[in-house]
């Protein structure tokens, strides 16, 4: 038995001089080619530093594209001004991916403005507008402008929290609040109830993808944090971010590839960052965005892809008809609802879209068209599968054989 599996690995050479600034969390003092978004947002929210009331915004714009880190970058240099003006202003920041139902955001908002632990709200189990009149009690005493950012807001469950925190003002005095909406689906909006979207009253921004370049300076800038010049090979900067690039100019993935590969190299022991450790890292960073989609899809879906790979296994030329008959076999032997074709179809047309499964529709003949469906990601989406306790046991179990056409 190993008593000490860490012995002699604290103590291994590093390549990095600061990991941190390679994080999607961490915002930079310097954010290249976001001027024109930092200056529009900035002019937005300049009321607050008057004691007025800021416009609502929403930020649109594909992930990675820097919408996070200068909402948070305009957050802190509004309260640094608010302070050096002698101005109450407020950056409230919630993630509504993680904190995605009503009662929770206001819950979150509410803690914000309460410095003593025994009279914060707790997590659960207060009557939600009890919630809200703490809420407005606390933005009250501020007697300031508080901003709240709702990042990811079409992840929130309902409209009824959009409508309440739009109408906050109608119940403050002395105390003023604008609304921050980000989100990666440009149509968010057009699904709102109406009488939401008319208190929002929003100004849109959109930020555009990233260009190659543009992604070489943006690394360029953090790798200066993260490690000495001799760490990288000249090949490392340019090529994570051309693959970055082709994923919608995502400078998310273009810090994350530039983090796994340093730390590919570190765990090889080698002193330099070279390219084959980007290529490397590509392939590490696929497998496990496609692991995680995979892990966290509903259970309708898992089994319509399980039928796939298992169709995949034994036939030639996949079809719709061959993967729902595969479906419904794997429902009846886990006891699962079963869906009807057309839904599979659309189950199947989702998969597609996440680029876990390619159908794509080929004709034949006078039997009319069909799709013919393969899996797109690496294999080992089964051993995820399989290690699902809500899955269907396969054991011996053998599809139909494939219909044939006359």
């Amino acid at each position: 038995m190993i008593k000490d599996v860490f012995q002699g690995l604290e103590s291994v050479a590093t390549i990095f001089k600061n990991k941190e600034v390679l994080r999607p969390s961490y915002v930079p003092d310097i954010l290249p080619h976001r001027k024109k978004q930092i200056k529009e947002l900035a002019s937005i929210l300049a009321p607050a530093l008057r004691g007025e009331t800021p416009s609502n915004v929403f930020i649109y714009g594909k992930t990675g594209t820097g919408k996070t880190a200068v909402a948070k970058f305009i957050g802190k240099q509004l309260v640094e001004k608010g302070k050096e003006l002698n101005v109450n202003t407020n950056f409230v920041y919630i993630n509504c991916e993680i904190v995605d139902t009503q009662y929770r955001v206001l819950q979150n908002v509410t803690n914000h403005f309460i410095k003593v632990w025994d009279d914060r709200v707790p997590f659960t189990g207060w009557p939600t507008d009890e919630v809200y009149s703490r809420l407005i009690h606390s933005i009250e005493r501020t007697k300031g402008v508080a901003v709240i950012v709702l990042d990811e807001v079409d992840k929130l469950k309902g409209d009824e929290i959009l409508y309440n925190l739009s109408r906050l003002n109608y119940d403050l005095g002395r105390a003023r609040t604008s609304i921050i909406g980000i989100s990666n689906d440009l149509k968010f909006t057009e699904f709102l109830d109406p009488r939401v979207k008319s208190s929002l009253g929003e100004e849109n921004l959109i930020f555009p993808p990233y260009s190659a370049d543009e992604l070489c300076d943006i690394l360029g800038e953090r790798a200066k944090q993260a490690f000495d010049p001799k760490r990288l090979d000249g090949q490392v900067i340019p090529l994570c971010a051309a693959l970055a690039a082709q994923e919608h100019g995502d400078a998310r993935r273009a810090l994350d590839l530039l983090r796994v590969s340093a730390e590919i190299a570190e765990r090889s022991g080698e002193e330099r960052v070279l390219e084959r450790h980007v290529r490397m890292a590509e392939n590490k960073i696929e497998l496990d965005r496609v692991t995680e989609i995979v892990r966290t899809l509903p259970i309708q879906s898992k089994i319509v892809l399980m039928a796939v790979i298992i169709g995949e296994e034994h036939y030639e030329g996949l079809t719709t008809g061959e993967v729902y008959n595969i479906y419904r076999d794997l429902c009846k032997r886990g006891g699962i609802n079963i869906l009807t074709q057309r839904r599979v179809a659309d189950l199947i047309s989702e998969l597609d879209m996440l680029g876990i499964i390619n159908a794509r529709i080929v004709s034949k003949g006078r039997y009319g068209r069909t799709r013919e469906i393969e899996i797109a990601a690496p294999m080992k989406i089964k051993d995820v599968l399989e290690r699902d306790d809500a899955m269907p046991d396969l054991e011996a179990y053998k599809p139909p054989l494939q219909s044939k056409l006359l």
